[in-house]
């Protein structure tokens, strides 16, 4: 009974529009170079403490002004970054961001001189992590947004699932973190955090709703 339940949360998972990823719903082809560059912009933006609407909303302003490559983004200069960024509704890190892209677009450039240089002198995973790293403004989180989407291709793209995939999977029972990382982190942000348990598409799944938020309902019901 436990497999069956495993396999139909999987299917579930599989066809929900959740399961597109951000960087898909960013119009990204990862397997294409110039848009894995992208998607390391995207994920620097989506790793602040802001809402994933403006980040999606202030990457498409990057787009919109072809401030897509490290060239174009050092050209452009602080101020106009500044302003781009805040056009998209990301005035809370304007300032701290617009300085950190231009840091990274010049390390990134002297050191290696793109991205993909980046990925073919790293030995291994660890490697890879430790490099992204190394960039001004790009931590732990960054690197997991962004390297998560490239587990199928980039081999040496292997980060550990992130907190937030790992505390929503086991509130579902899903074993099979990996593989649908990108869907259980936007789980737990757009229902989970949200208090959505009564609209969320896996409810029947998750003991977290089965256990205190039925029971709660159930509580009210009574007074």
């Amino acid at each position: 009974m436990k497999i069956v339940t495993i396999l139909g949360l999987e299917e579930k998972l599989s066809q929900l529009p959740l399961s597109l990823t951000y960087s898909e719903e960013l119009g990204l082809d990862l397997y294409n170079p110039e848009d894995r560059f992208k998607w390391f912009i995207a994920s620097i933006l989506f790793a602040k403490r802001i809402s994933t609407k403006i980040a999606k909303k202030t990457y498409r302003r990057f787009e919109e002004e072809k401030l897509t490559t490290p060239e174009k983004i050092l050209a452009a200069g602080w101020n106009r970054l500044v302003e781009v960024l805040d056009s998209g509704g990301y005035v809370r890190y304007d300032f701290s961001t617009a300085s950190n892209l231009i840091r990274v677009m010049e390390e990134l450039k002297k050191k290696y001189g793109d991205l993909e240089e980046l990925y073919r002198k790293s030995s291994d995973p660890i490697d890879l992590e430790r490099r992204l790293q190394e960039f001004r403004g790009v931590g732990p989180v960054g690197v997991n947004i962004f390297l998560r989407e490239l587990r199928k291709i980039w081999k040496k793209a292997k980060p550990n699932p992130s907190r937030m995939a790992s505390m929503t999977a086991q509130r579902v029972g899903l074993r099979d973190v990996e593989s649908y990382e990108s869907v259980l982190v936007r789980l737990n942000l757009e229902f989970c955090k949200r208090h959505k348990c009564d609209i969320c598409p896996v409810q029947t799944h998750c003991d977290h709703y089965i256990t205190e938020f039925r029971a709660d309902n159930l509580r009210k019901m009574c007074l």
